[in-house]
């Protein structure tokens, strides 16, 4: 049976169960908390609901959200029109290995700018495709901004994540300096990934945020992030930067899953080509590690 809470485990023991694997209470956060889905998609990218159906959810939820569609931003630009509404403007950003970054920024100038001039100029053939750009450069990118950069779903059963083979651990190690923090839980990935995701920003002593990543309204505040702060996105982008918000949430059923998936689909249908080719170069990286692996324990025991 997996831990419903995980304990921060640094020096500051003040700061524990900050991360919670049980279904968010929203009207009970809502009276002490500013709470907000950090991870949503819309009919923009891979989503399959339009800016204003997510309002009147967020509206009903009394919530905040980041529309951080793949590769576009049209959806957090649309969100912020509505000033009743607590929108952190982001993006998920695909870079050119295929792993996604999640940005957000203070403001919906910062952006703007950075994705007309930084990501624009580089974006693969469909939406849904990679950018030229490596994670590196992406995060360098950002970071002209004033912005929150956090690595979202690093394990998970793709190579959308971070921590897969194609990332050697040095590398990785580089990447999480980078960044400012992880998602610890991710509604749409398998409950294993995300206690290890949780384990793994904890151990980074970063920040741990989380998201519904969902792609429809049912999904919306599956996951959320909170911080005892004002209701501005100043002062809550300054409380993850500080790691003084806490996450809470469940993954969504396997039906659920599925459902979402084939909605993606859809949308992915004439960025196929370049799945096909992610998925091979992926495939062929593993079966390389796994052999290695194989000869190295073959070696040490044979030296034993």
């Amino acid at each position: 049976m997996f831990p419903r809470t995980i304990r921060y485990a640094t020096r500051d023991m003040d700061k524990t169960n900050r991360v919670q694997f049980e279904k968010p209470n929203i009207l009970e956060l809502n009276q002490r908390y500013t709470v907000v889905d950090l991870h949503f998609h819309t009919r923009y990218s891979d989503g399959s609901n339009t800016v204003r159906q997510v309002v009147k959810r967020v509206r009903q939820l009394k919530i905040g959200i980041a529309i951080t569609d793949h590769n576009d931003i049209a959806g957090a630009v649309e969100i912020d029109l509505y000033k009743d509404i607590l929108s952190i403007p982001g993006i998920e950003i695909t870079s050119r290995e295929g792993s996604h970054i999640l940005i957000y920024f203070y403001d919906i100038e910062s952006l703007r700018e950075f994705f007309h001039r930084k990501i624009q100029p580089n974006m693969g053939s469909e939406l849904m495709s990679s950018t030229a750009l490596p994670m590196e450069a992406v995060i360098a990118e950002a970071r002209a901004f004033e912005s929150v950069v956090i690595l979202p779903h690093p394990y998970c059963t793709a190579y959308t994540g971070v921590c897969n083979p194609q990332f050697s651990l040095a590398r990785q190690k580089r990447l999480f300096d980078l960044v400012d923090g992880v998602e610890a839980i991710n509604s749409e990935n398998l409950k294993k990934w995300n206690l290890k995701c949780a384990v793994l920003g904890f151990n980074l002593d970063k920040t741990v945020v989380g998201g519904s990543d969902g792609h429809a309204l049912y999904q919306i505040g599956r996951v959320v992030s909170y911080a005892e702060c004002t209701r501005t996105r100043r002062a809550f982008l300054d409380a993850l930067r500080q790691k003084q918000n806490k996450v809470i949430g469940k993954e969504i059923d396997i039906f659920r899953k599925v459902t979402s998936n084939g909605l993606k689909l859809r949308t992915n249908l004439k960025n196929y080509p370049d799945l096909i080719e992610k998925n091979i170069r992926y495939s062929y990286t593993v079966l390389n590690s796994k052999s290695k692996s194989l000869r190295d324990n073959i070696k040490r025991r044979l030296k034993g």
